[in-house]
């Protein structure tokens, strides 16, 4: 009897100190999440000191939870801000890319007009003297035509400099026959017999047709980096909506309230969770594709035929050599338009067109075109091909980091239920105007400058890319804290319960052979 009863003691005892064992279990697994709080840097623990239901809480909602309300709404604000600076870090090297290059061409044009006007002025004040001088308007117009058509003035290139070399027709003409009083009307009638008698040969046609189409490739490829720029800054800015917040939320640190503190998120479930919040990221990845091929297209202009830099850099030289090919021609020229307008009446103090003439006579040369544009192109290229899959691979990049998810290999990591969504229903909150872009830019590459233009070339795809390059994007790791290892105080815990329980055996052997007995 005395016996029977020690054996219920110790039985009682081991219930006891199991349920204890397990109070202490729980209380420890809520010390670990209160450390790993305190460690993201929140000041107070407001979680409660075992585990408890969960069923007050909105997104981390589980049958038992070590945070609090306020914990989660922490986490869920937490999560937010983890997420865009995600997407912030992924986007910082296209961003600065598309910036930074646009300032670079953008400068270089520039530049490049300016130099250009420059070296023309000096080598005609040089050459010239007094008669460039007193005609420098006519270039000087030339010029500020160009940079305003460039920095995106409302201009039609052809028509412009067709009037340029009108103009300069008109005061060679005046110089060359200064002996004669020609007015106004005169010169209208001079204008009409010039057409036909090309006083410049063929220059102003094949000089019109390449600065005309050299200005509309640069101006149109800058444009194309612009907006370029602007997509990449849009994109960036990503905002969650509520089904984003929670999905983020319980893949980063819902876990934590149930003590998981070192197991990582699944790859296919990391995947899944940025898909579902860069649903307008990847929804323009297509036309992020078209467009990428049609600035690749465009550099293939730029490095060749339409090279702005091998067009504008000897414009000086062709600008001489019609000059000379016009006073070659004068007594050919005087004739025929006096013949079709009449002889002018002669001033009565004349100046002998032969001295202009002699003028006229002195040439020069410039260097050839130097290869800096290439250099830029060569980079931009680069570059370009590198982002042309870019928001398509954004979300595997960022989960193939080992402190955002798991290895795809390892199957030791969290998963969640799977997720579904139609991209095609996103609505783009800012409408970005791909269709324009790429037209833009098909139209340039066939030298054409308004869309009244009318154009049959077909554009087809170029180029290759991988994405995002490599160390694009460097993702804070997600709080993670090591599991607390618990295995001393539970083993310590279990030593009196096997005491008692090898106890409970020796009592009913001793009281089965004492009933034998």
């Amino acid at each position: 009897m005395v016996l029977a009863r020690a054996a219920a003691a110790a039985l009682f005892l081991c219930a006891l100190c199991a349920l204890a064992c397990a109070e202490i279990r729980a209380s420890a697994v809520c010390s670990a999440v209160s450390q790993a709080y305190r460690e993201m840097g929140f000041s107070s623990w407001t979680g409660p000191e075992n585990e408890t239901a969960g069923d007050y809480l909105q997104v981390c909602v589980q049958n038992w939870t070590c945070c609090s309300a306020e914990m989660e709404e922490n986490f869920i604000e937490r999560s937010k801000h983890e997420f865009e600076k995600f997407v912030d870090e992924a986007t910082e090297d296209l961003r600065n890319t598309f910036e930074s290059r646009y300032k670079r061409f953008d400068d270089f044009f520039l530049e490049l007009l300016e130099k250009t006007e420059r070296s023309l002025n000096e080598m005609f004040v040089r050459t010239y003297g007094d008669l460039y001088t007193q005609n420098a308007d006519v270039f000087q117009r030339l010029f500020s035509e160009l940079k305003h058509y460039y920095t995106g003035g409302n201009v039609n290139l052809d028509e412009m400099i067709s009037e340029f070399w009108t103009r300069l027709m008109e005061r060679m003409f005046q110089l060359l026959n200064s002996q004669y009083d020609i007015n106004d009307d005169y010169m209208e009638c001079v204008n009409k017999h010039m057409d036909d008698l090309k006083p410049f040969g063929d220059v102003p046609k094949k000089v019109t047709s390449q600065v005309s189409r050299a200005f509309v490739v640069a101006r149109t490829f800058v444009q194309g980096l612009g907006f370029g720029q602007g997509v990449a800054t849009n994109a960036s800015k990503v905002n969650m909506s509520a089904e984003c917040v929670s999905n983020v939320t319980e893949m980063l640190y819902c876990p934590y309230c149930q003590g998981v503190t070192a197991t990582k998120p699944c790859k296919h479930y990391c995947l899944q969770v940025l898909q579902l919040c860069l649903r307008r990221q990847l929804r323009m990845d297509g036309d992020w594709t078209r467009y990428v091929d049609a600035m690749l297209l465009l550099i293939e202009r730029l490095e060749g035929p339409f090279n702005i830099e091998s067009v504008m850099e000897p414009i000086d030289v062709k600008i001489s050599d019609a000059i000379m090919t016009m006073q070659e021609k004068t007594m050919e020229l005087s004739y025929e338009v006096f013949r079709g307008c009449g002889q002018p009446k002669l001033l009565e103090k004349s100046r002998v067109s032969r001295d202009v003439a002699d003028t006229f006579d002195a040439g020069f040369t410039t260097e050839p075109a130097g290869t800096n544009l290439q250099k830029l192109v060569a980079d931009v290229k680069g570059k370009l091909s590198l982002f042309k899959s870019f928001w398509s691979s954004l979300p595997e990049f960022v989960c193939q980091d080992e402190n955002v998810a798991a290895r795809e290999d390892e199957t030791n990591c969290l998963d969640g239920e799977e997720l579904h969504w139609n991209i095609s229903e996103v609505y783009d909150e800012e409408f970005i105007d791909f269709p324009a872009m790429v037209s833009a830019l098909k139209r340039a590459y066939t030298g054409y400058q308004s869309l009244d233009d009318d154009s049959s070339d077909e554009m087809s795809g170029s180029g290759s890319g991988s994405g995002c390059m490599e160390s694009c994007f460097s993702p804070p790791p997600p709080f993670i804290i090591e599991k607390p290892n618990t295995e001393g105080s539970s083993t310590s815990c279990l030593h009196p319960c096997n005491v008692l329980l090898l106890l409970l055996l020796v009592l009913s052997i001793l009281t089965s052979l004492n009933q034998q007995r």
